[in-house]
């Protein structure tokens, strides 16, 4: 038993498994927001993404891609969604649906299956890793 303090969403009666739905959601505010900072701090600083066409990406480059590249992000909602919390690490499974706006200006919907990994490290969930696809068609 650790005398660190549990936290405040644990103490309010948030189960784990809420708490990391709650993160990943955060994490797809982020995206949407195209705030890099926002979006850096849900990323654990070991992160590593697979995209759905097999771009992998580091933290920095995840960050740079999805705030600065030729999408941009107006909304991802997540669907279908499984969590197993095993001690401080849990698995997310789900579907999104990613509305973006091209660099041609054409919106677009793509919907996928993502799998992602998250730690709690200091009473906070961030995503150790991930990945998205393939794409599901409409």
């Amino acid at each position: 038993m650790s005398d660190q303090p549990e936290p405040p969403a644990r103490r309010a009666g948030m189960s784990a498994e809420r708490e990391v739905v709650a993160a990943a959601r955060e994490r797809a505010a982020a995206l949407a927001a195209g705030d890099p900072d926002r979006l850096r701090r849900s990323l654990h600083p070991g992160f590593h993404w697979t995209s759905h066409v097999g771009e992998r990406f580091d933290r920095d480059a995840y960050v740079a891609s999805n705030t600065a590249g030729a999408l941009t992000w107006e909304r991802q909602s997540l669907s279908e969604v499984e969590v197993v919390v095993a001690g401080q690490a849990a698995v997310l499974r789900c579907v999104v649906a990613d509305e973006v706006v091209t660099g041609d200006g054409e919106r677009v919907t793509f919907r996928m299956p993502v799998t992602q990994t998250w730690v709690r490290q200091d009473g906070r969930w961030t995503c150790l890793a991930g990945h998205a696809g393939p794409r599901l068609p409409e």
